[in-house]
């Protein structure tokens, strides 16, 4: 009796099954029949793949299978998982098309074709033709293009010595009427900018104030005779006092001991700058505001325009034997030291060479003028101490030609890392003086780190 019970639960859920899966059956093969006319050819082709996976399930399910056999059962999960592999792997059909586009003929009508306005493509079957690569441009190519990107505006070039020329005429007007009886010199102009090497902008100029010594009153004593021992600074002693007692020449005023002080003497200008000129009504008078810098050693005016920003530095100059010394003093409280300036016998001479074989020394002082300029850790390299290098590596190198200006370029970073190292670079007109004296140790580490990437790789210093 349980095996008939058992046999007619079969039939009747084989009979149910059966009865659903013969209508999913005849659903599918109505389906079919009109997938190509609705999906098209590779929508039906999709769309019979899984209906035969599917029809293949249900085929598995209603056929009767031996329980006792588990290899039989082993094998309809393995078919199983076949199966849905293959479902899984259907490719997906095309995009279904919206109920507009079936209403449009297979051929449909030609389109006019519209331009590209990117231009031209090229057709789908056609051989890509690629660009060619951009050329390296060698380090040659990119100094002189470099070259040409440091000119100070033309607008400044012209404004600025301009608008010096103006304050320094009011300021030697003052002085001759406020000190009528100090022996000052003719003010002038200087810096790169008059030179010709001036790069990227013309924000800073020099004005030399001379003072005119009487040579039988004063003479010179080197520094290296003083107790400081350093070259680069000279002391300007007073002589025959006993001939020509305190008081004979009108400089007496500023001297400490039996020297002419540099401090005393900016010092005095720095209260007349300060406090004794009405620059508001020059700055009007000229369309620009000066401003003195009260917080500086040096004696420095800031002047703003309407087109330019300029730094005014005013140096007390004194020319004796051949020397130009300037009231540059030291730090610390040595008052009497005067700087010993070479800027006019470096130009001078890197002028001479170019002349005498088309040299390129000044076209390299620029472009490196210009790297000092825009790198922060480089800038107390900018000046004297190039000149002094270029002039150094003139002496043992003939070919400064601007075809070699790349060579050259290469040495003169070779050589500053050698002597970033040593810690010492020699005056070209005095080598007893190491005009790296003034550098911290920190400084020159940072400075060497720079241009030691440099050497291998020059390119980073023009970017």
């Amino acid at each position: 009796m349980a095996a008939f019970w058992q046999q007619r639960g079969r039939r009747q859920e084989s009979g149910g099954l059966g009865s659903v899966l013969d209508g999913l059956g005849s659903v599918f093969d109505v389906l079919l029949a009109n997938a190509r006319l609705v999906l098209g050819v590779s929508g039906a082709a999709v769309l019979a793949i899984a209906t035969l996976a599917v029809k293949r399930l249900i085929d598995r399910a209603t056929s009767p299978r031996d329980e006792g056999d588990p290899k039989a059962e082993q094998k309809s999960l393995e078919d199983s998982w076949q199966d849905l592999a293959l479902i899984k792997t259907t490719p997906k059909p095309a995009k279904k098309q919206r109920r507009e586009d079936l209403s449009e003929p297979l051929l449909s009508p030609a389109r006019p074709v519209v331009p590209d306005p990117r231009g031209p493509s090229a057709p789908l079957g056609a051989p890509q033709v690629q660009s060619s690569p951009l050329r390296c441009l060698t380090l040659q190519e990119k100094l002189l293009s470099h070259s040409s990107q440091l000119a100070v505006p033309e607008f400044q070039a012209s404004l600025v010595p301009q608008l010096a020329r103006s304050i320094c005429s009011q300021l030697q007007n003052f002085l001759r009427s406020k000190f009528p009886e100090l022996p000052f010199g003719r003010l002038s102009l200087s810096g790169a900018l008059l030179d010709g090497l001036e790069v990227l902008a013309a924000d800073h100029v020099h004005l030399m104030l001379p003072l005119l010594l009487d040579s039988g009153l004063w003479s010179l004593i080197p520094g290296e005779d003083t107790v400081v021992r350093n070259p680069q600074y000279w002391m300007i002693k007073r002589i025959d006092l006993g001939y020509f007692p305190r008081g004979c020449s009108p400089w007496d005023r500023f001297m400490v001991g039996r020297y002419l002080s540099s401090s005393v003497l900016n010092e005095t200008l720095h209260k007349l700058l300060v406090a004794s000129i009405n620059w508001p009504a020059i700055g009007g008078l000229l369309g620009c505001a000066i401003h003195p810098v009260v917080a500086s050693r040096e004696l420095k005016l800031e002047v703003k325009h309407d087109q330019v920003d300029l730094s005014i530095t005013l140096l007390p100059v004194v020319e004796m034997e051949d020397k130009v010394l300037l009231a540059v003093p030291p730090e610390g409280p040595v008052e009497n030291l005067w700087l010993e300036s070479f800027s006019r016998a470096e130009v001078l001479r890197l002028k001479e060479l170019d002349a005498a074989d088309s040299g390129a020394r000044q076209l390299c002082l620029r472009i490196l003028s210009g790297v000092c300029k825009r790198q922060p850790r480089l800038h107390k390299l900018g000046g004297s101490p190039l000149s002094h290098l270029i002039l150094q590596l003139s002496d043992t190198t003939s070919d400064w030609a601007q075809e070699s200006l790349a060579d050259r370029f290469q040495q003169v970073l070779e050589e500053l890392v050698v002597s970033l190292e040593k810690g010492v670079l020699p005056c070209y007109f005095n080598p007893k003086i190491n005009l790296f004296s003034g550098l911290l140790e920190e400084e020159i580490d940072e400075m060497g780190f720079v241009l030691y990437r440099a050497i291998t790789e020059p390119e980073v210093l023009l970017k």
